[in-house]
């Protein structure tokens, strides 16, 4: 079982589809930083042998200064012995503190090399697939997000981001100092003592046991933790989000009660993993503990045996020196602990492996909107649009519009009107190529929108959206978003067009003041005035309005109606409004219901026809008792329908 694979993981699907993940990092990512890698690998190993070299000598010096008749001088292969006599204690003292000074300086140089290549290598992979995946995800169609949450996809960028980091720095350099330590100190204990070396190790198959079963046990559990994390985080973002709404309805201790219910999830499940974790350790301290205390004891049995002269003790043959004996004392500390910590690294790395799935899982999500890579820009001379026969769903199972037939001639206004779910915002995204159509077709100027390169597409055209959303930053800044050369003349010209020179006036700053992250600081109407203005500050070719003053009063939607009508006097002009009011001087209004279209006509035709835009009209001007009956059953059944829907 590997981590975080949680049954209700949202990304599941991604990870299914990912192959070969850790290599793909390496490969794809690592090879870029082939310096810094190699570098931090061979500090790494150069640096812990520095490590070793100071227990090593000291054992040496131990034998060599104290001892000068044994046999232990190690003088020779070093400097000349006209240099440092062998039978000189005192230079050979001075040798052995001056190859001690050499071990700790020489590897605090190496320990910095090594610091510097792992953690530059895993910075850089970090900020490479942290913006690789964000420019995936926000080139990914916009089914792929009506069923994730925004915490859930800030997941990925900066959780799973994160966690490749941490196992490429702190990982890959623990992996490989353990790998040099467990076999340097391994190779130096049986060329001191193969006897003695299988007495220090004999605990080592009793580690690698205990770990195994430890990281068996706490991977569901750690499983758990991001489960219960995700939920905590998706329950805070919502509420934060939704402060305004808590506070209207008075319902702080309700949604204290639920915050506190996550949040318990949250603790027990993360208290059971530290349960299990801080039991792991100690245990593993006792286990290194026998070993030290077995080889202690049988160690320093046999010097003691060396020193009078008496054979080794039990099965064991030989001598053991004082400085062996100092040496087994100090490595094996060394060497057992590092054995329990390849537990952690294995965590680490399954962990890593399970980020890895979900980013590169992402980076393969297919795209229903594929662009033809022979497409050529847009060129719009007269702007003409056509609707040829479209039809579109989210899924196979039910359309949302059907076929959709209509023409529009260049610089004129078309209004799409119907009930609420009647498919009215999804046919003008049809013409962002927000989706691609299932059935049928849409041109520009005779040219099919999937022929066309999608920036080029969009460039045309300017979209004002009834979910109106401003960035954090100035007003200015939110204005000229998409046309960032802007000069302020053309801002302040575009915000008078839509209204909003005389309250951004009053603001603090003005322009420059900064209005919050979603423009918090604004009134509804304020910021959709502002995306207004930015959008004829783009000054499109095409222009599309989705309910674009629905946050307005009349008097301000009757001001800016007339800077609307004066920009669309030479542009095509696409209109949905809530206030009929608004659309019924377009050249041509399309009435659609339950995704397909009713009627066509002028505003006098229609209300000449009597059909359900004349009664539309007639609920807006306050004749809903007039209404036929058929009407009213037709508009309950739909609203049935929608919450159904919104429940699925």
């Amino acid at each position: 079982m590997e981590l975080d694979d949680a049954d209700d993981d949202p990304f599941e699907e991604q990870r299914e589809q990912a192959e070969n993940p850790m290599k793909r990092l390496f490969l794809e990512y690592g090879a870029e930083n082939r310096l810094a890698f190699v570098v931090g690998l061979l500090s790494s190993v150069v640096a812990r042998l520095l490590d070793l070299m100071p227990p090593v000598i000291l054992a040496m010096a131990l034998d060599t200064t104290f001892n000068p008749d044994g046999d232990q001088q190690f003088s020779l292969w070093l400097v000349p012995d006209a240099w440092l006599p062998l039978n000189d204690p005192e230079a050979q003292l001075m040798l052995s503190a001056g190859l001690i000074a050499f071990g700790f300086f020489g590897g605090a140089a190496f320990h910095w090399t090594r610091n510097w290549g792992w953690n530059s290598f895993a910075q850089h992979i970090q900020h490479e697939v942290r913006t690789d995946t964000y420019d995936k995800m926000q080139r990914l169609n916009m089914d792929f997000f009506a069923d994730k949450q925004t915490g859930e996809m800030m997941s990925i960028l900066s959780n799973d981001v994160n966690r490749l980091e941490r196992f490429l720095n702190d990982g890959m350099n623990s992996a490989f100092r353990l790998s040099v330590m467990v076999l340097g100190i391994a190779a130096i204990l049986f060329y001191y003592n193969a006897q003695l070396a299988f007495v220090t190790l004999v605990v080592v198959p009793l580690i690698g046991f205990t770990t195994y079963k430890f990281v068996n046990i706490i991977q569901p559990k750690y499983a758990d933790v991001r489960s219960s994390v995700g939920q905590l985080n998706s329950r805070l973002e919502n509420n934060l989000g939704g402060v305004q709404v808590i506070k209207t309805y008075n319902t702080e201790d309700f949604e204290s009660d639920r915050v506190d219910d996550v949040s318990q999830e949250y603790y027990d499940a993360n208290w059971d993993a530290i349960n299990t974790r801080i039991k792991f350790f100690p245990a593993l301290r006792v286990l290194a503990g026998v070993g030290f205390v077995v080889t202690f004891f049988v160690g320093g049995l046999w010097v003691f045996n060396t020193l009078n002269g008496q054979p080794a003790p039990w099965i064991f043959t030989g001598t053991l020196s004082p400085g062996e004996f100092v040496a087994f004392i100090l490595l094996s500390q060394r060497f057992i602990w590092p054995m329990a910590q390849f537990g952690q690294i294995i965590n680490m790395y399954q962990r890593a492996r399970a980020s890895s799935e979900r980013i590169f899982g992402l980076m393969d999500e297919p795209s229903r909107i594929a662009e033809d890579p022979d497409a050529s820009d847009l060129v719009v001379d007269d702007g003409a649009v056509t609707y040829d026969d479209v039809s579109f769903g989210y899924d196979d199972d039910e359309m949302i519009v059907e076929d959709i037939d209509f023409d529009v001639d260049g610089g004129e206004t078309l209004a799409l009107v119907g009930p609420t779910g009647a498919g009215k915002s999804t046919v003008l995204k049809l013409l962002l190529r927000m989706y691609d159509v299932d059935d049928g077709g849409i041109e520009i100027d005779g040219q099919d929108l999937r022929e066309v390169t999608i920036p080029s597409l969009r460039r045309h055209i300017g979209y004002v959206s009834q979910d109106t959303f401003l960035f954090y930053g100035t007003v200015e800044e939110n204005i000229t978003y998409g046309t960032f050369d802007a000069d302020r003349e053309d801002v302040v010209e575009a915000a008078k067009m839509a209204e909003a020179h005389e309250f951004i006036q009053n603001l603090p700053d003005g322009y420059d003041t900064e209005v919050g992250e979603r423009g918090v600081k604004l009134s509804g109407g304020q910021r959709q005035r502002i995306s207004i203005a930015r959008a004829i500050l783009k000054d499109p070719s095409l222009l599309v309005l989705d309910e674009a003053t629905s946050d307005v009063d009349t008097e301000t939607e009757m001001l800016i109606q007339r800077s609307i009508d004066e920009l669309a006097e030479d542009r095509t002009t696409f209109a949905i409004a809530h206030r009929l009011s608004t659309i019924k001087d377009a050249d041509q209004i399309v009435v659609l219901e339950d995704g397909r279209i009713v009627e066509r006509g002028t505003h006098d035709d229609l209300i000449a026809n009597d059909g359900l835009y004349a009664h539309l009209w007639g609920v807006q001007a306050g004749e809903i008792d007039q209404l036929p009956q058929e009407f009213v059953e037709r508009a309950k059944n739909r609203e049935n329908r929608i919450e159904v829907d919104q429940d699925d």
